[in-house]
């Protein structure tokens, strides 16, 4: 089990930056893929990137490209989203997510740990 809490996120207008924070903790957790997801009032959680936590491979979806960084800190076992020139269309509340696999890393449902997830707002 992998026990994950997301900080970081909050109210910025569009064209700013944002840092969103996952602390992990747990047994052997760094055999997992970590990732982010966000979910818009009315609509379905959107795969954003994930990271695997050993090799540090990474995939990006589309709303995160050329915008969006992931990283991660192995000191620190913390995963970083780093976002920069938000938009309007990407309030949401973001989830850290954990999982094994070495396919379908865009689906959520190749994810069973999850965050509480963490509000970002973006204003025109």
């Amino acid at each position: 089990q992998v026990h994950l809490v997301e900080s970081g996120g909050g109210l910025t207008q569009a064209g700013g930056s944002l840092r969103l924070s996952c602390a992990v903790s747990g047994r052997a957790f760094s055999e997992y893929v970590m990732a982010w997801f966000r979910q818009a009032p009315r609509k379905e959680r959107e795969f954003v990137v994930a990271i695997r936590w050993s090799g540090g491979g990474t995939w990006y979806g589309n709303p995160a490209k050329g915008r969006f960084t992931i990283s991660r800190d192995n000191a620190k076992n913390t995963v970083y989203l780093q976002m920069n020139r938000l938009k309007v269309e990407d309030t949401a509340v973001y989830y850290c997510a954990a999982g094994r696999g070495d396919s379908g890393l865009e689906s959520h449902t190749m994810y069973d740990n999850w965050g509480q997830g963490t509000q970002v707002t973006v204003s025109s």
